[in-house]
């Protein structure tokens, strides 16, 4: 089977996403450096929602825009997702409605909200009420359904992640990457893998929203029963079969982290490199320092910078 994306559907995207919005910065960090490994921080949180979820979202919808006629975009999210679809919608002059569970990340639900969005909240505070939701909403003519999950288009947006990081760190031994729906981790892993496969990839996810960990490891969809974790944009129970195809194809290893892991990960990025992440922001950093990690270059992927006042709190940051 063919690697999806192509590189070039990737390098469609970077040329098309440079008009939008910056490559981020790759910053080293050796307050985070372990023996015979050197960090970097790739900071994704730079970027207008403080998310890396704008690049598959402004690249899918400006595809699709060429294909057929758009109304309005919808997505279901736990946050992160759906502040990026309402930010590529306004970027494009259309109108999105975003479906969030019930009980939102009060710092994401405002971000949709100032972008523009109509916010849905579900009846039920698990990520799959918000989507059957929103899928039902958007089976009607002119409505596009944004869903990262299984867009096709999507994945080559943040595959650019991996090309700006060989790009600035061409000696990179390994990146580590936060695994939520794995759009993020089978962009980045192909990009790599065209362009650099010695690169080892490493997914990491929640230790108590591991199904995507399961399904890696068994080679078919393993679902969980409740995604319970601080690490929102890691909150996913039902993996889609095509996704672990593609991630058993590309992921070397996965990593799970607790949730002790990563609060300490989001204290220490804040109180050494003065990056504000949130949990799954963090995840990447956690799990290199809960590793013995290779020799060589270590790129860490910080996602999101979208924190709860409550995650704050227990992670020991100051108040806004």
């Amino acid at each position: 089977m063919p690697i999806e994306p192509s590189i070039s559907h990737i390098r469609e995207a970077q040329e098309l996403l440079a008009s939008y919005i910056p490559a981020t910065r790759l910053l080293a960090a050796p307050a985070l450096s372990q023996t015979h490994s050197n960090a970097y921080l790739k900071l994704e949180i730079d970027l207008p929602t403080a998310s890396f979820k704008p690049r598959g979202a402004i690249f899918a919808l400006a595809l699709n825009l060429r294909k057929r006629s758009i109304t309005e975009v919808t997505a279901s999210s736990t946050g992160n997702h759906g502040a990026a679809v309402a930010y590529a919608a306004k970027t494009f002059g259309l109108p999105a409605t975003i479906f969030l569970p019930a009980n939102p990340n009060p710092v994401k639900r405002k971000r949709i909200a100032d972008l523009g969005a109509r916010i849905v909240e579900a009846d039920g505070a698990d990520f799959t009420h918000a989507f059957l939701q929103a899928k039902e909403y958007s089976a009607r003519p002119g409505v596009y359904l944004l869903n990262d999950a299984t867009d096709p288009d999507l994945p080559a947006g943040p595959a650019t992640i991996g090309l700006e990081i060989l790009a600035k760190l061409p000696q990179v031994k390994a990146i580590y990457v936060p695994m939520g729906d794995t759009a993020l981790i089978r962009g980045v892993a192909a990009a790599v893998r065209q362009t650099n496969p010695s690169v080892k990839i490493v997914g990491v996810q929640a230790e108590r929203a591991p199904s995507y960990y399961l399904s890696w490891k068994a080679g078919h969809a393993i679902p969980t029963e409740t995604c319970d974790t601080c690490a929102d944009g890691l909150a996913t129970r039902i993996p889609e079969p095509e996704n672990v195809r593609a991630i058993r194809e590309l992921v070397d290893d996965v990593v799970l982290v607790t949730e002790g892991e990563m609060l300490q990960a989001i204290r220490i990025l804040y109180e050494r490199m003065s990056a504000v992440a949130e949990p799954a922001g963090a995840a990447a950093t956690a799990a290199f320092l809960k590793q013995a990690p290779s020799s060589g270059p270590v790129a860490l992927l910080v996602t999101g910078g979208n924190i709860s006042d409550a995650v704050r709190l227990r992670a020991g940051l100051p108040a806004v």
